[in-house]
């Protein structure tokens, strides 16, 4: 409850997907192109909770490969073009939607992970012991 009277609430969404600090927005969340910092260079937040996981990567799959599979198939039905234009055309796409979209989903996936608290779970113990 410390971070509330010591920090105005940063949106999530314009946080993660600038790669800013979930905290005070102003820090750089990133070291490199996917690393994570150890602490904010703003406010000094400890970024060890930030743990993304393969979640930005499902998205970024699930949301460039719906766009590069409908675009293969209208092209392939309307123009029938030669297989090594089909690879021209959306390998560079693939791989220029896939790098530009994973850094500011990983950015998002880790703000709101800040904003709600998220954690690993845990167990309660029994307490009737």
């Amino acid at each position: 409850m410390e971070d509330k009277a010591h920090f105005p609430p940063v949106n999530p969404v314009t946080a993660g997907l600038s790669g800013k600090c979930p905290r005070c927005g102003q820090g750089k969340l990133f070291d490199g192109f996917l690393g994570i910092k150890k602490l904010c260079s703003a406010c000094g937040l400890d970024y060890s909770f930030a743990d993304s996981g393969d979640g930005p990567a499902v998205f970024v799959i699930m949301l460039v490969g719906f766009i590069v599979v409908a675009l293969v198939l209208f092209v392939e039905l309307a123009y029938q073009p030669p297989i090594w234009l089909h690879l021209i055309l959306w390998l560079p796409l693939t791989v220029l939607l896939a790098g530009g979209s994973l850094r500011p989903l990983k950015g998002l996936m880790i703000a709101l992970q800040f904003r709600h608290k998220a954690e690993e779970g845990r167990l309660d113990q029994d307490k009737s012991q």
